[in-house]
């Protein structure tokens, strides 16, 4: 830091740029706290109902808002009678705004406002107006109350997908996040294969389903808006209000200190949140608007539906030249997402001959964006049976036939993995599942009434890097056993997933303390920004944000006490020296010049010169001292006269005592992350495998999922507990897409049918058998300072397949169309 940083009062800051491989710290930290299973720090406030969540904020003067939905799936809004709800007691306002409102949910890290204006009409419970009273129940009587009369023209919606498959148009590259690519040529490498299979997959609308519904609190301070709101990312979801109600940066803040799950859901702004802040501003009060389960199912966000053609090419051998997976999916007219099913499907598997292309259908549907492994979750359903297929039809092992087609390096861009594991974590699952007991001959095995079957599938779920930024303070606080704590600040939310528990892990590792001397500030706008929850990439990015902010401090307290970064140990609130300085790269071509330029000159006049710059420094040092006491400017701890600190016999020294060495007894740094080369010269990526075991009732057709056992490398983890609870999670989502969740819209009127958990069907502890999960170790230095991946998604990406696989291996039967329910079973089921 230079001395005019100094004068400036500027927080020191580490950046990283991801452009080549970087150590870690954790190897050499006392506590080593990263990787144990801890129970979650905030787990003792949500169990005793302390945790808030935006319902649960209360502030003085608050009504409630209830948003009202269109009844018709296309149209225009001709008329809104407020008077049809002015005679019920406690009403205080219905509010409209034809042009602010929201039409859409916003998609993650968008910028710009979605989509905005409730007169005309693309989809059946498009929000279109809030009734507000002082209570809640008040205003769901007057919300369902309230009386609207259209223009209906939902004899010209859109609402068959199949119907509307001619009318398919080219996606919008730029906006999403894959793109269509083509090398060689795929058709003609297919038709002269010697063994191929071209199958077309259908994959249903799903939808999130996370436990707490899309809430928001808004209220006014004078000009600025203030939103408790359940949002996965901050800092793009302030971008986006303030653009939709044209704002300045200080007049919004955004606050979700705990977000009741997410899986893409929550990942921009929602309808009721614009609705709740014009609503205020109208009424003079603070208005919250929680949604109902079917409104969020109504109006917020889906994963869209997909056809999916894959179509693989071999020799008798299985050794795959050709790999084509053409997709097309659907959304609202003039909107850019869509499903980018083949993000895997690049790098999975050899192939020199490859086609990734996307379409895309206008339907008036819910928008759909991002679900929890958006791409990978439903693309590699396709893939994987058809992987799974094509052995059957080799007569090879699905596993051998996988491990024949492991490519050297990406063969769809010619770079290298970071790290790849995918064969690695077949095995150890084949091992621990008993895949050597698995009969590859469909309806062989009968127990009773049931058909047993088992299938695998291979699992890889792309890695990413977002720009993140925290701070880190550590100060005195006699309140404290070590009598010192760290605050670490940044608006990253924690949707479940533990977030305010690994970030504690990460900083009470660096800075030498126990867990209960780390306070963890996330979900505030105010708060450095974030990459906030989505994708896989929170822990990483917004991790490596609190790990560059507390190595910082580490650095500042180094040079404080006259060690080296390299040679400073914190453990249990003491400062200690361990090791030896090894010099880095900078630091060696410094030493290399002047040994040159020792070379150059006499002895006597090195000597000389030496003596003349030191006297240089000391001058300088005793002037700033001067001009500090005159002005009354402080001076940087380096200039400063400091204590002196004796390293030698093991000497330690009281963190609390350095710190009260410091301006207002504490310090504070922040720290950068940013994606570099690394993201681009290297396939990064984790991978695994999931197993199944399932039976399937030989006369009803009943599917019920014996075991299953998980295989996932990403990385080096985090926490072993949590990360397992998280591939639970991704297999759970799995057995839900494989066997029953399915958004079904009306075809005649755009309505969706099942728009609550008791029709929409996600798996309950009874479809749930005994989960094994196995995390291979790994450690990857090019992802990110902490080496870690995501694994949240990667347990999803395939393990709905694998049940799938296992189905047919248990009575001889595939299906193609998603969810597979006894029915589709039925008429082919073995004798």
């Amino acid at each position: 830091m230079s001395l005019l940083d100094s004068v400036l009062s500027s927080e020191p800051t580490n950046k990283e740029t991801m452009n080549e491989p970087v150590a870690t710290l954790f190897d050499k930290t006392a506590s080593n706290l990263v990787g144990k299973p801890i129970n979650r720090v905030d787990g003792s406030l949500k169990v005793s109902g302390q945790a808030p969540y935006s319902a649960e904020i209360q502030v003085d003067n608050q009504v409630y808002g209830v948003l009202v939905g269109a009844t018709i799936a296309k149209g225009q809004v001709e008329n809104i009678d407020n008077d049809s709800v002015a005679n019920i007691p406690g009403i205080i306002k219905v509010v409209t705004d034809s042009e602010r409102f929201l039409r859409n949910s916003q998609q993650g890290g968008a910028t710009e406002a979605p989509t905005q204006g409730a007169t005309e009409i693309f989809y059946h419970g498009q929000p279109i107006a809030v009734v507000v009273a002082d209570t809640f129940e008040a205003a769901t009587e007057g919300a369902n109350a309230l009386k609207i009369t259209y223009k209906d023209e939902t004899d010209k919606a859109a609402l068959n997908f199949t119907q509307e498959l001619p009318n398919a148009h080219e996606v919008d590259e730029k906006k999403g996040s894959d793109k269509n690519a083509e090398q060689g040529d795929p058709e003609k490498g297919l038709a002269d294969s010697a063994v191929t299979l071209d199958r077309f997959y259908h994959t249903p609308s799903q939808n999130s389903a996370a436990m707490e519904p899309h809430t928001t609190l808004a209220y006014w301070e004078e000009d600025k808006l203030v939103l408790y709101t359940s949002n996965q990312m901050i800092a793009p979801g302030k971008q986006q209000v303030m653009d939709a109600l044209d704002l300045d940066k200080d007049q919004v803040q955004l606050i979700s200190y705990y977000v009741g799950g997410g899986f893409g859901s929550k990942l921009g702004i929602a309808p009721e949140s614009i609705a709740a802040a014009i609503a205020s501003k109208e009424v003079g009060r603070p208005v919250l608007i929680a949604m109902t389960r079917p409104q969020v199912m109504e109006s917020t966000v889906r994963r869209s539906n997909t056809r999916q053609r894959i179509a693989i090419g071999c020799d008798e051998d299985g050794i795959i030249n050709t790999f084509i997976h053409d997709t097309t999916t659907s959304n609202l007219p003039g909107e850019a997402f869509f499903e980018p099913t083949a993000l895997s499907t690049h790098y999975l598997y050899r192939g020199e001959n490859r086609r990734v292309s996307y379409q895309m259908v206008d339907m008036n549907q819910v928008l759909s964006g991002s679900m929890r492994a958006p791409g990978e979750a439903v693309g590699m359903i396709a893939v994987e049976c058809a992987m799974d297929e094509l052995a059957a039809k080799l007569d090879i092992d699905p596993i051998e036939f996988r491990r024949r087609n492991e490519p050297e390096q990406d063969p769809s861009e010619d770079i290298p993995f970071s790290t790849r594991q995918l064969i690695a974590c077949m095995e150890k699952g084949a091992e621990a599942f008993g895949w050597d007991r698995h009969n590859p001959k469909p309806a062989s095995q009968l127990e009773g009434d049931w058909w047993i079957g088992t299938g695998m599938a291979g699992t890889s779920r792309g890695n990413q890097l977002q720009p993140s930024e925290a701070r880190a303070i550590l100060q005195v606080d006699s309140s404290k056993e070590l009598g010192v704590k760290a605050i670490i600040e940044t608006d990253m939310t924690d949707i479940g997933t533990g977030s305010y528990t690994v970030f504690t892990q990460v900083a009470a590792d660096l800075l030498g303390l126990p867990i209960d001397h780390i306070e963890m500030k996330l979900g505030d706008s105010e708060l450095p920004p974030s990459s906030g929850s989505g994708g896989s990439f929170g822990a990483a990015s917004a991790g490596s944000g609190v790990y560059l902010a507390c190595e910082q401090l580490r650095e500042i307290l180094a040079k404080k006490v006259g060690l080296h970064a390299d040679t400073i140990r914190i453990d249990k609130g003491q400062v200690k020296k361990s090791g030896e300085h090894q010099p880095s790269k900078a630091e060696a071509a410094i030493k290399a010049g002047k040994e040159k330029v020792s070379a150059l000159i006499d002895e006597d006049v090195a000597d000389n010169l030496t003596d003349k710059i030191s006297g240089l420094v000391d001058k300088a040092a005793d002037l700033a001292v001067k001009v500090s006491e005159q002005t009354g400017v402080e001076l940087p701890e380096s200039i400063s006269a400091a204590k002196s600190y004796d390293f030698g016999s093991d000497q330690s020294y009281a963190l609390a005592d350095i710190l009260a060495e410091f301006d207002e007894q504490e310090i504070s740094a922040k720290g950068q992350i940013k994606p570099g080369k690394n993201g681009k010269n290297l396939r990064q990526s984790s991978f695994g495998a999931n197993f199944a075991e399932v039976a399937v009732h030989r006369y009803t057709g009943e599917i019920r999922v014996k075991r299953m056992t998980g295989v996932f490398a990403a990385g080096r983890i985090l926490n072993h507990k949590m990360a397992t609870s998280q591939c639970y999670g991704g297999m759970i989502f799995g057995i839900g897409s494989a066997l029953m969740e399915e958004v079904i819209h009306d075809k005649r009127d755009g309505r969706l049918c099942n728009h609550d958990l008791a029709e929409y069907h996600v798996p309950v502890n009874a479809d749930v058998p005994q989960l094994e999960v196995i995390l291979m170790e790994e450690d990857d230095p090019y992802t990110n300072p902490m080496h870690i991946k995501g694994i949240g998604e990667t347990s999803i990406s395939g393990a709905a397949a694998a049940i799938a696989n296992a189905i047919y291996n248990a009575v001889g039967v595939r299906v193609y169309d998603f969810p597979i329910t006894l029915d589709k079973l039925l008429h082919e089921m073995p004798e």
